[in-house]
């Protein structure tokens, strides 16, 4: 009897039921859905509702929106269209950056060729964080080069690529979302099988697998001074990958090649504006009308902010390829105040005897969820003393320190600094020690008080104070896998805190070893060597 060929598609169908699950996702992987947990106790709904109605009470007490805030609740969505914007190859325009001096002037020149013909100062003003905008430029080959569904094979053939970590197979049919990771490393066998079944093929990390993605991520974080992560879907034609979800990172959808049909609805209400984290699913029924429904070609952008409801199908004649840039998850004045208000606390309760006081010997007969619906004066009075004490707290706030805890973060997320050919050749990584001739040559770096040196990236260390200590933090040994290696950071003495202020403060200009504040000639070679060898300075020119 002959046998008859099962997809891969198929197969996983049969064998679903006795798969493991997926891999767990990184915890601040971009695009990666977060499903909030469903509480049924009634009794926790009810602290939550009456909590909610609380703070809603006293915040009408407390804040009055001003007209500008007014006006800024229902901002129109837009949409701009240019005839065949032009642009020069990126392979070119990557290699024209990285002439360029400045990190921080590096990164604003490719965020506007990013989004052109848009001005960056208008969008960061008109439309970031506000409303989605569709760019349409009738050129295909606007962002040709940054990836492709060539090189999207050519890592399957050659690259570790895993099911669950590195890639999912999704599907979205008769309202169901389905993923369909098998277990396993991806090979060009299944995965295609699995494309040419209907399924989508989203990479969560390109960045790991290709040269050129690291290098616009790399750039770009400086922009955001966020960390810039991406996503690449690859979808079949007349199909859709995912349901429709709002997330909680600032969205680039980038078309690659092909067409795709999206939708953008606002946020449903006041509490899903720039929400904390992504939604579940939703059901079509859920969502409204869209207030932004459009064919995306190749060469266009939309943007969406975070809270922003959106889902594409691929339209029956075409497939589609687009890489999604995201930016600014957990990076909101609540993230900092999560880090500000605990250490804030801390200081008021030893440096102030109001904190220290014992609360009122029968609070707990009048204050609680039990408790919420009395009309009791001394409730007024309890949070009257509430609102005097979080006023009190900011005394104690110790900000300079939370902002570094957050820069902490920004540097354990950033990718390591793509290297300019002149960075090479001026760096640890570039330095001539080899194995040559059945010896080793060029051991050492040579650095004398005439060197001239400086950072090598405007946000690639930075300097916090740990409590007894300082240590410098820094990204140039972050791996191109998100988190796959711990915080990179050493101990800076006392003495040469100024010093590394002084070469932080001083970028993008080159300053001489000699004249570093270091009391003498040998502690400024020996810093410069140690901050050379970690990658974190390079020299005007090779040693």
């Amino acid at each position: 009897m002959e046998s008859k060929h099962m997809s891969a598609f198929a197969l996983y169908q049969n064998l679903k039921p006795d798969q493991p699950p997926p891999a767990k996702k990184p915890p601040m992987q971009a695009e990666v859905k977060k499903k909030k947990k469903k509480d049924n106790a009634a009794f926790k709904l009810k602290v939550k509702v009456q909590a909610k109605a609380e703070r809603k009470k006293m915040r009408k007490k407390l804040h009055k929106p001003s007209q500008k805030e007014e006006n800024q609740k229902e901002v129109p969505h837009n949409q701009v269209t240019v005839e065949c914007v032009s642009a020069e190859p990126l392979e070119t325009l990557l290699a024209d950056l990285a002439k360029v001096n400045n990190s921080r002037e590096r990164a604003s020149k490719l965020f506007q060729w990013l989004i052109t013909p848009i001005p960056d100062k208008m969008f960061f003003r008109e439309i970031w964080e506000k409303k989605p905008i569709f760019v349409q430029r009738k050129n295909p080959d606007y962002y040709k080069g940054l990836f492709s569904t060539a090189e999207l094979d050519r890592i399957f053939r050659e690259e570790d690529v895993q099911y669950g970590v590195n890639l999912d197979v999704t599907s979205y049919t008769n309202g169901k979302r389905e993923t369909h990771n098998p277990p396993g490393r991806v090979l060009p066998y299944t995965a295609w099988d699995f494309y040419e079944s209907g399924c989508s093929l989203r990479m969560l990390n390109p960045q790991a697998f290709s040269s050129t993605v690291w290098n616009v991520l790399s750039i770009l974080q400086e922009q955001f001074g966020s960390m810039a992560g991406a996503n690449i879907y690859l979808t079949p034609p007349g199909t859709q990958g995912f349901a429709p979800h709002y997330d909680d990172i600032e969205a680039f959808v980038v078309q690659l090649e092909g067409k795709k049909h999206w939708r953008v609805y606002s946020p449903r209400s006041d509490d899903e504006v720039l929400p904390v984290l992504s939604s579940p699913n939703f059901d079509q029924a859920d969502i409204g009308k869209p207030i932004l429904d459009v064919v995306v070609e190749a060469g266009d952008l939309i943007y969406f902010p975070r809270g922003f409801i959106h889902q594409g199908n691929c339209l029956p004649d075409a497939h589609s390829l687009h890489i999604t840039i995201s930016s600014y998850q957990k990076n909101s004045w609540g993230d900092l105040l999560q880090k500000l208000v605990p250490a804030a606390l801390e200081v008021a309760m030893e440096e102030d005897v109001e904190f220290r006081r014992g609360l009122p010997l029968d609070y707990l007969t009048y204050m609680g969820v039990q408790n919420s619906d009395k009309e009791d004066p001394r409730r007024a009075k309890f949070f009257s003393r509430i609102d005097n004490l979080m006023k009190r707290l900011t005394n104690y706030a110790p900000l300079d320190a939370a902002v570094d805890q957050k820069a902490k973060d920004f540097i354990h997320d950033c990718l390591p600094p793509t290297l300019t050919p002149d960075e090479l050749v001026t760096s640890v990584k570039g330095a001539p020690t080899r194995w040559e001739g059945g010896q080793v040559k060029d051991v050492g770096v040579h650095i004398t008080t005439q060197t001239q040196i400086r950072i090598l990236r405007a946000q690639c260390a930075r300097l916090c104070n740990d409590g007894d200590a300082v240590h410098l933090y820094y990204t140039t040994d972050n791996s191109r896998v998100y988190h796959k290696e711990q915080l990179k950071s050493f101990e800076i003495k006392p003495e040469y805190t100024d010093t590394v202020e002084f070469l932080i403060h001083s970028y993008p200009g080159f300053v001489t070893v000699g004249s570093l504040p270091c009391e003498s000639a040998q502690d400024r070679i020996a810093l410069a060597e140690l901050l050379f060898e970690k990658g974190i300075i390079h020299t005007a020119e090779p040693l």
